[in-house]
């Protein structure tokens, strides 16, 4: 996925090595619970267009995130990496918004030839932003509640999966149980093992103390949506098997992903490394079908 550009970062060329979308479909869930916040965390104005961002490091090794309005052709070289061809990002200089130290994210490339990859000089002046950083995934909080989200909506198919819908959801048109994310979810600064709090083996097992006290507070704000709808990107809806869609939804403290066609899961701030499970029941399919109308999709 390297590439090299000739956007400037310091007056040094910027060798690339990812890029991610940041609009109101799609964004780094990490920066925020909505696109308007996840803008606001890299002091960009939330325009509906939304902007690229280009990360890379300059011929120094200094990471850099540059942020372009140039949102197509960004577009354009993610989908031509992911189907696993060579794409060589070159953002015009006019599509340039600003250059921001370091990187929102963690990645495992560097460019070949430079030095290892390390946050830039800071301005002597002391004026310039703080270097952006990856989450710390030896704690827990919203940004690791929100890529532990993001990681289930992802590999939907491997934590469904361990569900067993006889013994985890009982009669009632809601029931939650707990669960202990797995090893694998511990993917772009997810949760790690040393990081878990407490849990049961597996995210099938009875809590046999009837619904969540926070999962009923997820499943209220999320109908709240519904008569007040919340910041672009607060709801968001992409493609899914067989007709359905998968939704993601956040707020204050939770986060919740789900098939409309399924069942959903919910993560906490004040249950460090739990999964909860939602049934269908009566009540969330039209739940999710009302928050699904809301949701932002991809162009």
């Amino acid at each position: 996925m390297a590439g090299t550009d000739d956007t400037a970062a310091d007056d040094d060329a910027l060798f690339v090595l990812t890029a991610v979308l940041l609009t109101p479909a799609q964004f780094p869930s990490v920066l925020g619970d909505d696109y308007v916040a996840a803008c606001a965390a890299l002091g960009l104005e939330p325009y509906a267009e939304g902007y690229g961002l280009v990360l890379g490091q300059d011929n120094g090794g200094a990471r850099w995130t540059v942020v372009v309005e140039d949102v197509s052709l960004v577009a354009v070289a993610i989908a031509s990496w992911d189907c696993g061809m060579e794409y060589d990002l070159s953002p015009d200089d006019r599509s340039v918004v600003c250059a921001l130290p370091g990187w929102p994210l963690a990645l495992a490339v560097a460019a070949p030839g430079v030095p290892e990859p390390h946050d830039p000089v800071p301005d002597p002046d002391g004026d310039g932003p703080v270097p952006l950083t990856p989450p710390d995934t030896e704690v827990w909080g919203p940004p690791q509640r929100r890529l532990g989200a993001d990681e289930i909506a992802l590999q939907w198919a491997a934590w469904r999966g361990q569900i067993d819908d006889e013994t985890a959801f009982g009669p009632s048109e809601e029931t939650a149980t707990d669960g202990e994310a797995p090893d694998d979810a511990t993917a772009d600064g997810g949760r790690t093992d040393e990081a878990r709090a407490g849990g049961d083996e597996s995210p099938s097992e009875p809590a046999g103390s009837g619904q969540h006290p926070g999962v009923r507070m997820a499943l209220e704000a999320a109908r709240a949506y519904v008569s007040s709808p919340p910041p672009p990107g607060r709801i968001r809806s992409a493609f899914a098997p067989g007709g359905a869609r998968t939704l993601r939804a956040d707020g204050p403290g939770w986060s919740l992903v789900a098939r409309t066609d399924d069942i959903a899961f919910i993560l906490l701030d004040e249950e460090p490394g739990e999964i909860m499970t939602v049934g269908r029941g009566p009540e969330l399919p039209g739940l999710l079908k009302s928050l699904d109308e809301l949701a932002v999709r991809p162009s």
